[in-house]
């Protein structure tokens, strides 16, 4: 095991039993990221779904089928590239009896940081894949609009050279007919662009801090 999947499964071990947050009073699991912690490109979405809560893997319903095509469609895995979120658990409030989805709060996005901050921090991804806009407002800037944005490289980001949005898989999910179809082909071409950018980004040289 290389020193970096050591580390990040230390990582994963205290995120498991985060309290930072009150996410963790109705979570099953804590879904931390999954994949190559060695890859050079990290994807990262909003948050864990209901099936993500109880398998403890990101993309682990309808969406993460849909992730698996757009993949497949760049000849790409899960086992290529690192994958995770913003926040580690199902963001969820009660409606009666029952857990109903809703976007997370700020005040938990900010308990969350520091799991994906250590996981970015650790792997150094050359390109970063923001799928939905809550993800890019948080790794590219707090006023993206992913109508207007999406498909833009932006060079001055925290945590890669470059960083650039796409349509979440679950939003795609939500579209019929001919926009289904454009939209899903919209995400693997923003694919086939970041993976091109991953070449690119071998030949820039290190920067260093002197």
């Amino acid at each position: 095991m290389s020193g970096v999947h050591t580390q990040i499964q230390a990582l994963k071990a205290r995120a498991s039993v985060c309290t930072a947050c009150d996410l963790a009073k109705i979570r099953a699991n804590v879904v931390f990221g999954s994949g190559d912690a060695t890859a050079k490109l990290a994807i990262v979405a909003e948050g864990p779904s209901a099936a993500d809560n109880r398998t403890t893997l990101p993309f682990s319903g309808p969406a993460g089928d849909m992730l698996d095509d757009v993949l497949g469609a760049n000849g790409l895995t899960r086992s290529d590239i690192w994958l995770t979120n913003i926040i580690k658990c199902r963001a969820a409030s009660f409606k009666g009896n029952v857990l109903k989805n809703r976007p997370p709060k700020a005040s938990e996005i900010k308990a969350c940081s520091k799991w994906l901050d250590g996981e970015l921090t650790l792997m150094q991804p050359s390109v970063i894949l923001c799928m939905g806009a809550p993800a890019a407002k948080v790794l590219i800037h707090r006023s993206f609009r992913i109508t207007e944005e999406r498909g833009v490289w932006f060079t001055d980001t925290t945590y890669a050279p470059f960083a650039m949005a796409t349509f979440n898989p679950a939003y795609v999910l939500r579209q019929e007919g001919e926009n289904f179809t454009a939209l899903r082909q919209v995400v693997v071409d923003d694919i086939a662009e970041a993976a091109r950018k991953l070449q690119e980004a071998v030949d820039i040289p290190k920067l260093t801090l002197f």
